[in-house]
């Protein structure tokens, strides 16, 4: 099911000891059911906030999963692909999973899930195309549907090895950021798709600031105003991605499968803001997709450098000369 929903993601999370690769996986695939129910058209605000707080009930434990399964599955359209479908039908094997997993990792998917859900539910109230407020408000999205899993991930790492749980309170603060990152590299890809079903994840005075209103947008848009905002987007999410760097900087080098499952994402993410910023006037996410020629060859380069920071430091320099930066970088 991992690889049908994710199959990148699945392959970075084979590099994991396995105790932590059933975990990530597990909680991966929870947080997958949450999004589906987030992002199928058919359910109303209100029917999407009942299943949010039934599912974050059956994480718990306190709820059977297999009513949930077929009441959600049944509500599913077509909009919504075979392969989700099929996760939400097989959510009680998933919970099974999750029920087997230890006390502390079962507390730590289950804060992740609650706190995704009530972030979904609460940004999809006011969702259109108008965008989000501003910076500020796009921050607590993004922690919403992203740090909190870089949050989860850090304490997984943390109750895996006692030498890392010794760096927590450094990690933490990174992880928040590195998931930003990601989260915003799929925001900046998938603008136009995203307006196509209505909503929009930008911040509005980004793009006020350049003289753009963002209900006005239009695929292709060249406009000096829309580019300028859309760039500075690009910073931000460079900077990010730099503490996505620094989280892996402090990860044992002799644990390479970790370094591996979030140098890989990190890499792909790079490579798309790349993309992005050469080509600010793209009219679908296909046209700054990296390939999977590209993927894989920054699969292998880093896993070739991945006991090295010195190296990835460097690499990562190289990778983002050129792209924009913030006035705090």
């Amino acid at each position: 099911m991992l690889e049908g929903v994710a199959r990148t993601f699945a392959l970075t999370m084979a590099q994991l000891p396995r105790n932590l690769y059933e975990a990530v996986g597990n909680a991966y695939l929870l947080c997958r059911i949450a999004d589906t129910i987030e992002d199928e058209p058919a359910l109303s605000l209100a029917q999407k906030e009942d299943f949010s707080k039934r599912f974050a009930e059956i994480v718990a434990g306190r709820d059977d999963p297999v009513p949930f399964a077929r009441e959600l599955g049944s509500r599913l359209s077509s909009s919504t692909s075979d392969r989700e479908a099929n996760l939400v039908a097989n959510t009680p094997r998933v919970i099974r999973i999750t029920q087997r997993l230890t006390l502390a990792q079962r507390h730590a998917i289950l804060r992740c899930v609650r706190i995704m859900s009530r972030g979904m539910v609460e940004f999809q109230r006011d969702a259109s195309t108008e965008g989000l407020r501003d910076l500020a408000q796009l921050d607590r999205y993004c922690y919403h549907v992203a740090g909190v899993v870089g949050e989860t991930l850090t304490t997984l790492f943390c109750e895996h090895s006692e030498e890392i749980g010794k760096r927590r309170e450094e990690l933490m603060p990174l992880s928040v950021s590195f998931g930003q990152g990601l989260q915003m590299i799929n925001i900046l890809k998938d603008m136009w798709e995203d307006r196509s079903r209505g909503v929009c994840w930008l911040p509005r005075d980004v793009f006020r600031a350049t003289g753009i209103e963002l209900g006005s947008l239009s695929p292709g848009m060249a406009d000096p105003g829309y580019v300028e905002g859309l760039l500075e987007l690009v910073a931000i999410t460079r900077r990010h991605l730099e503490n996505g760097l620094r989280f892996i900087d402090s990860l044992p080098t002799h644990e390479t499968g970790m370094r591996r499952s979030c140098l890989w994402p990190l890499a792909i993410a790079v490579l798309t803001l790349r993309r992005i910023s050469r080509k600010p006037t793209f009219t679908s996410g296909r046209e700054v997709t990296v390939s999977r020629r590209g993927v894989w060859a920054a699969a292998i380069l880093t896993s070739v450098l991945v006991r090295s920071n010195l190296a990835l430091n460097f690499l990562f320099k190289l990778s983002v000369f050129g792209l924009p930066k913030t006035s705090a970088a």
